[in-house]
């Protein structure tokens, strides 16, 4: 699957819930073992279906470490179908995002500490749960392409911003010569 990169037009576009007879469908779980393994395989946490120019609203976020995220805690991935913010803690912590729409560049994003969402399984059942730290961080990065957005839309000053190149060198202390 091709992904989107920014300046695409599906990226500011807010995704459309999927019916509960579509998410049983041989095509949506065909799709989402798609997504996954696009995720996967550009060394991604977490991608939305906006980001392969698919306009329904569901996302994966499968923290593990990664060439991209050496530090990231391991999980098993998790598909969110019609997800929605229930509650976000007022604490908020500021870190670095990348993402595969805005390929070479990092932000440093302010994000809540935790968050409490609701959505649907694949058997489509809905189930709600807390996630917290990275983990809530992942999450309410893909939501955010679920309603139009990208970490871009958070950048507070500009010196937040920082090239991949250098943030592996200075922030994450990886040195490739």
């Amino acid at each position: 699957m091709e992904i989107a990169q920014v300046g695409e037009a599906i990226l500011r576009q807010i995704a459309k819930p999927i019916v509960e007879k579509d998410i049983r469908s041989a095509e949506f779980k065909a799709f989402v073992e798609q997504l996954l393994n696009t995720m996967l395989a550009a060394n991604g946490v977490g991608i939305a279906a906006p980001q392969v120019f698919d306009e329904r609203a569901v996302m994966i976020i499968a923290s593990r470490p990664s060439p991209r995220y050496p530090n990231a805690p391991d999980m098993e991935p998790l598909v969110l179908i019609n997800p929605k913010v229930i509650q976000s803690a007022d604490d908020t912590v500021k870190d670095w995002e990348g993402c595969l729409s805005v390929p070479g560049l990092r932000g440093f994003i302010r994000r809540a500490t935790w968050v409490e969402i609701e959505y649907h399984q694949q058997d489509g059942q809905v189930t709600s749960r807390r996630l917290e730290g990275f983990v809530a961080r992942i999450f309410l990065h893909e939501f955010d392409h679920l309603i139009g957005k990208t970490w871009l839309d958070h950048v507070e000053v500009n010196t937040d911003i920082m090239a991949e190149s250098v943030w592996r060198k200075q922030i994450a202390g990886i040195d490739e010569s």
